[in-house]
């Protein structure tokens, strides 16, 4: 039996996709970013710092606020223990959000830029 490097991402994953079945996730591990923050030393965890991007459909009809409840209450055991979770970012979107976005980065990358240079 292998231990797993990466626990508390491991137990976000979980956590996340059983209860929001997401149809897309992703979850970067950023706390490397911070172990030199005052809060953090003394701190041995290496899993402190995460920034996630979830699209659910669990997200329809319920403003961001309520999402992130939603994600804090699944993670609030990773959240209250020692060494455990100090910073969550986190971006939640439905699969129409997310799909209008990506529409709409794709517009944005086709417009052509005027070529100032031919005339």
């Amino acid at each position: 039996m292998s231990l797993s490097m990466t626990p508390m991402q491991d137990a976000m994953t979980v956590k996340i996709s059983e209860a929001l079945r997401p149809t897309a996730l992703e979850i970067f591990n950023d706390s490397h970013l911070h172990s030199h923050h005052k809060a953090m030393q003394g701190s041995t965890s290496k899993e402190t710092h995460f920034r996630v991007s979830i699209v659910s459909p669990a997200f329809q009809s319920k403003m961001q606020p309520a999402r992130h409840r939603m994600v804090y209450s699944l993670l609030k055991e990773e959240m209250a223990q020692d060494g455990g979770i100090h910073a969550l970012q986190l971006r939640t979107r439905t699969p129409e959000e997310e799909d209008r976005i990506k529409a709409q980065e794709e517009a944005d990358r086709g417009t052509p830029v005027q070529d100032l240079a031919a005339k």
